[in-house]
């Protein structure tokens, strides 16, 4: 008798835990026509502004090991800063648009605690390419689930002359050589 209690007991622990176990593997499925992608370039006479069209996005994650894997394709040719002399320079010229028509980002791992629900701030590492070559950076994000759905949102910092992008600069428009990135991302999640 006693045996089959502790066996009992091993049996409801293990039937409790199973279900925690499985929960903290999931999917994040964004939704483009909801989410976002806006960039920030600094001038010596204004700052720019724009956005691009987010194709696709699907994110697997683990909160139990801090393990991502999926990507997130963003159209490079939906570039919008509404000025389309400027907009047409930027990706023929800049981004090369003919050549290579996405920009991506697939996530590796995390760190920090995606908490069950409500907000979490996260590291996100992974590989951003851009004209087709692969760069490694860490992101840092807010992610906040809520039952079926989540968001995640970031802002960070991409050095595109650095990383092969010619800059804009002409006569005495200058422009920084970093372009500053936010990520507004929203969508459906499962386990």
């Amino acid at each position: 008798m006693k045996s089959f209690s502790a066996l009992s007991v091993v049996g409801v622990i293990v039937g409790l835990l199973t279900p925690i176990g499985l929960a903290q593997h999931q999917s994040f499925v964004v939704n483009p026509d909801v989410s976002e992608v806006k960039m920030t370039l600094n001038t010596t006479h204004e700052v720019v502004v724009g956005k691009f069209h987010i194709q696709s996005g699907a994110i697997e994650f683990d909160r139990s090991n801090g393990k991502m894997a999926g990507s997130m394709v963003v159209l490079a040719g939906s570039g919008d800063t509404g000025n389309g002399s400027r907009d047409k320079k930027m990706k023929n010229d800049i981004l090369k648009v003919p050549q290579f028509a996405n920009v991506s980002f697939e996530p590796k791992s995390f760190t920090g605690t995606i908490a069950a629900a409500g907000d979490s701030t996260i590291q996100v590492s992974g590989v951003f390419t851009l004209l087709g070559t692969p760069h490694e950076i860490t992101v840092p994000m807010l992610v906040h689930l809520d039952g079926g759905g989540a968001t995640a949102k970031a802002h960070f910092t991409v050095p595109y002359v650095q990383w092969g992008l010619k800059n804009p600069s002409f006569l005495f428009w200058k422009a920084e050589n970093d372009v500053a990135i936010d990520l507004n991302l929203s969508g459906r999640l499962s386990k």
